[in-house]
């Protein structure tokens, strides 16, 4: 980690990421970037459906590589990159047929390392294999939900799924949720976890530094009006007032169950996520 010196009170305690040790490119592939329209919590319409975001600084999108559909070809990472719209580093990989795509950072790999996705890889951090051929106990990330239907699941900085069993044509995963969920034992998943996991410890340290991130001002309900917001109004400072607690447009939030009963991954979810 990257600590300051407080020559400003906004510099007290704010921390980074030193990214000179880290990166070995300071420009993006350029063939695999676009531009792209931010999500910046407006409809078409140009409404406003989630509160906070807007503005920051602009970004180039980068195709990462998300379906791994070169089996049985092996890759040379050539370069550990920055990657504005994730949490994970990206890394540029090089194919032996001379293809080069973006593709997730593994823990502990630099520029140099090597890897393969098949289903006779060998258990090595950053290859890639059928949850099938992955021993109960190892940690996965980029875990595919569907077969062919591209990672989904563990792709955040720091993350990892856990193979828990294999039974029945299904592997059970455990996610850093604590949900334990089936997935079919031919889904893809690569063998270790996602880099950059010192990521949950940075300080922004100031407000700037959330606009430059494209997060807008957060205003609490209490020191809002009667009219404006449940726990709104009262002389001082007060308590909610309200039994539960409640969204802006009084929907009790905090403990009311909100997923559907009839949702169609309820029967591949066998233990769910602490709440």
């Amino acid at each position: 980690m990257k600590i300051y010196k407080p020559t400003t009170p906004g510099r007290r305690g704010m921390t980074g990421i030193n990214w000179r040790e880290v990166l070995t490119a300071r420009k993006p592939h350029k063939s695999l970037t676009s531009g792209f329209q931010r999500a910046v919590g407006r409809n078409n319409y140009g409404r406003i459906t989630v509160r906070h975001k807007g503005g920051g600084a602009k970004r180039l999108w980068r195709e990462v590589d998300f379906r791994y559909n070169k089996k049985n070809i092996p890759a040379r990472i050539e370069s550990v990159e920055y990657d504005p719209n994730r949490t994970a580093l990206i890394s540029l990989a090089l194919y032996a047929d001379g293809e080069r795509r973006y593709v997730l950072l593994p823990k502990n790999s630099r520029a140099g390392d090597t890897f393969i996705v098949g289903e006779t890889a060998p258990l090595k951090p950053g290859n890639r294999l059928p949850l099938n051929s992955v021993p109960v106990g190892t940690s996965v990330y980029n875990v595919e939900l569907k077969p062919g239907g591209g990672a989904k699941l563990g792709r955040s900085a720091g993350t990892f799924v856990q193979v828990v069993a294999n039974e029945g044509g299904y592997t059970h995963l455990k996610l850093s949720s604590g949900e334990i969920r089936k997935v079919s034992a031919t889904c893809y998943a690569s063998i270790g976890q996602v880099g950059n996991e010192e990521h949950h410890l940075i300080n922004i340290g100031k407000a700037g530094r959330s606009r430059h991130m494209g997060i807008r001002p957060t205003v609490r309900g209490s020191a809002m009006n009667p009219v404006d917001h449940p726990y709104g109004g009262g002389e001082g400072r007060q308590g909610r007032g309200t039994r539960r607690p409640k969204t802006m447009w009084g929907k009790v939030t905090g403990g009311r169950k909100t997923r559907r009963p009839k949702k169609y991954s309820n029967t591949f979810i066998l233990s769910r996520r602490f709440t």
